[in-house]
């Protein structure tokens, strides 16, 4: 273990500098609500719901059919984003089958 020591005004300022930064949080936090109560999905979630591969929910982010976020390498998804291409995803599939029932023809 290593210690380490500082002048007392050195602590005091850093103290004090701590304290703003949580005050502005605070406030954000306060602004724009409480994100902690916002439910984000992951890839299992979104593949489940739209009834998709990985590879297609990976497809939707390249193009940017979907947003997403990246927290340390584990991506996540709002639940309203996905909620608004379900439609975008049905339209697909039932092209697709229409395509192949034409095409098999």
């Amino acid at each position: 273990m290593e210690i380490v020591n500082i002048e007392a005004r050195t602590f005091e300022a850093m103290l004090s500098k701590f304290e703003v930064f949580a005050d502005r949080m605070e406030k954000l936090c306060t602004l724009y609500g409480d994100m902690s109560q916002r439910t984000w999905l992951d890839n299992q979630d979104v593949c489940l719901m739209l009834n998709i591969s990985p590879r297609t929910l990976q497809t939707l982010r390249d193009n940017g059919t979907l947003p997403y976020s990246q927290i340390c390498h584990k991506t996540f998804y709002k639940p309203e984003d996905v909620e608004r291409i379900v439609s975008v995803v049905e339209d697909r599939r039932k092209r697709e089958r229409y395509d192949k029932n034409f095409n098999s023809e």
